[in-house]
Formats: structure tokens, sequence, C-alpha cells
């Protein structure tokens, strides 16, 4: 006995993408119903909230389809050049690239997803990149940076302030000493959080995500006591762009806990920050010229849905930038001994003449 199409179509438009595509490869007939695009904007729907507004499902259909979307979307940008890094100070780049005019500032889309503990609390889109009025060279030339919260789009209906409360799953805080002896907020709110951060680019008509997905780190009560700052990213191919030949990709999401349970009301978050910037491994901000091209070269980047292998690359990253840290305080540390000892040959050649 042999099931409707209309059973399988039934059965798989209640999978996640991961299990759908898995469904995909075990018969043709699977295989053939898994092509519609209807199951595969179920899914995106169902990770990524921002895209059931009208004008991103138009932008998903015109750079291929909900399918394609979620295969470039899902999986974790993996940089594996950094193997055969070598810093060259020597590389020089032209100021005014040839390909400059093939990359609009207006060609880009910012689609952001927030989950805290599985559950949708934010999403945001950013149509083009903010302040980049056509060529500027106010844009080109100082550092590049996306403020999700403060250059949302105006038809987004999510512009309210966004907040996390005892009812999400964040602890009680009866005091700002104790939370910082046991760290328990700290702890849920790093373990609780995930970000997407989706770029596209609708001339190429390519996507990627450039978030880790899960946090890479973070700072609490930092620069306040009432602040906390969760930080996510990924490394971005820089090879021919900039001599340091890869970048980070560094997306800030911070947060001020506005009440605590001392005041009478119950604990409260608000996020205050969600941000994005590219730095090289020296720690200098990338000017808005070289991030238009990495952003670029980044959706055509290698992916992985191994969370590990994405978690190894920006491992990898860290070691070689605290190495090349380490060098540079060497090459000082010598310089130094070395004025130390020039000053003292010249101070006796001095006094060696007087004498």
């Amino acid at each position: 006995m042999s099931l409707s199409s209309d059973l399988f179509y039934d059965i798989l438009r209640r999978l996640d993408g991961a299990t759908l595509a898995s469904a995909a490869c075990t018969c043709a007939a699977l295989c053939s119903i898994s092509k519609e695009e209807s199951l595969w904007e179920n899914v995106c729907s169902s990770m990524w909230p921002s895209t059931n507004r009208e004008d991103v499902k138009s932008l998903i259909s015109s750079v291929g389809g909900f399918r394609k979307f979620y295969a470039d979307s899902f999986p974790l940008l993996v940089n594996k050049d950094l193997v055969e890094f070598h810093h060259n100070n020597n590389l020089d780049y032209p100021d005014d690239w040839i390909e400059s005019e093939s990359i609009s500032p207006s060609n880009f889309v910012s689609i952001v997803d927030i989950r805290f503990k599985e559950k949708p609390i934010c999403s945001k889109v950013v149509l083009g990149i903010p302040n980049a009025n056509g060529y500027d060279d106010w844009f080109y030339n100082c550092p590049f940076q996306i403020d999700i919260l403060a250059y949302a789009d105006t038809e987004d209906h999510n512009n309210g302030a966004v907040n996390l409360s005892i009812s999400d799953g964040l602890p009680a805080i009866t005091s700002m000493e104790r939370e910082k002896k046991d760290g328990k907020l700290w702890q849920e709110l790093r373990d609780g959080l995930r970000l997407s951060w989706i770029v596209v680019n609708r001339k190429i008509k390519q996507a990627a995500n450039l978030s880790s997905w899960f946090p890479l780190g973070g700072q609490r009560h930092w620069p306040s006591d009432n602040d906390f700052v969760v930080r996510f990213g990924s490394i971005l191919p820089a090879k021919e762009i900039l001599p340091c030949q890869v970048v980070e990709c560094i997306l800030i999401m911070k947060f001020r806990l506005v009440q605590s349970e001392s005041e009478g009301t119950e604990t409260s978050l608000k996020l205050t920050e969600l941000s994005m910037q590219l730095e090289d491994i020296e720690g200098a901000h990338v000017n808005g010229r070289n991030s238009l091209h990495i952003l670029k070269r980044a959706l055509s980047c290698q992916r992985s849905k191994n969370y590990g292998d994405a978690l190894e690359s920006c491992h990898m990253y860290s070691k070689v930038q605290n190495e090349l840290k380490k060098e540079k305080m060497r090459n000082q540390s010598r310089f130094d001994r070395l004025c130390i000892l020039s000053g003292i040959a010249a101070f006796m050649t001095f006094w060696y003449f007087v004498l």
C-alpha cells in the first residue's frame, strides 16, 4: 500500500530544515515533494520569524527562493585559510578599487533574529548599509558599523523595546552584589541567547549567516555594573583586500539591568545594543570601503553545518591573533632595549670627549 502525495506533504511540512533535507535523500517520491517551496517557506518562517514579512518574502523569492535561502543561511561560515596565514605588512592595495562601482551599499540587506531559550524575542530587518549615502567618502574611510536598534527598517512592526524578564526564564536578582558572586543571571543569559544575522546581496543573489548562532564570549558588569555584553561572530576572508588576509566579524549584543527584585518589581533586562563591526587581526576597525568587499566575498565563503567547525575557526583566529600580539610585544621590548643602549652609548661617548 502506497501513501498519497498529500499525506507525504503533510508529514514533511512538520519537519525542521535538517530533517527535511535528510528525508529528501531517502527516496524519489520524498525528494520530489521536498522541492516544494511552501515547505521551505514554512521551515524558514519557523527558524527566522523575520522572513514572515512580505518584503522579506519577496526578497527571498528574488534571490532564488526559500530552499536556496535556507541552504545558504543555515550553515555557519568556516574559514580554513587561517592555517596558511602569514602576516605581510608590505602588501599594497590601491585606494580606488576597480570593482567598487559594482558593490553598492544598497544591495545589502540584514535579516536579524534573536532567540532566548528557543523563544523568539526580536526580529529586525535593515535595508542597505546605514549612513552609506551613495559612494560618500565619509562612509568609505570611517570604521564600518551597523547598529540594528538605531537603523531598523521603519516597516518593521517590532520596533518596540526588547526586554527579558523572569517570565522568559531569567533568574530573580535580589542584589547586584550577589549576582557578582554567583553570576547566575549572566550564566542564564549567555546559555539561553541565540543570534542569527543573515546578510543578503540582492544583486548577486547570495546570502550567508555571519553569526556563530551560539555566543563566543562576553563580559558581565561592563562598562557598568548593570551591563552585560554578549559577543557572537565569524571569521571572514579578506585575501587581496587587506594585508592581514582575514578579519573578524564581531556581533555585539548588550543588555542592561533596568529592574531588580529589591525594587519591588521582577528582574528585567533591556536590549540596548545590537551591532556589527569588522576588525582586522591587529584589532583595527575595517573601513566602509573594504567592508563592502569583505561582505561580498563572505557570501561565497565555505560553510559547515557543524558548530564545532565554526568554533574551531574562531579559536584558530584567536590563537594567531594572540601570537601576533606577543610578537609585537617582543619587538617593542627589543626596540626599547635598543633605545636604552643607544642612549647609554651616546651619553658615554659625550662624556668621553668632554673629559
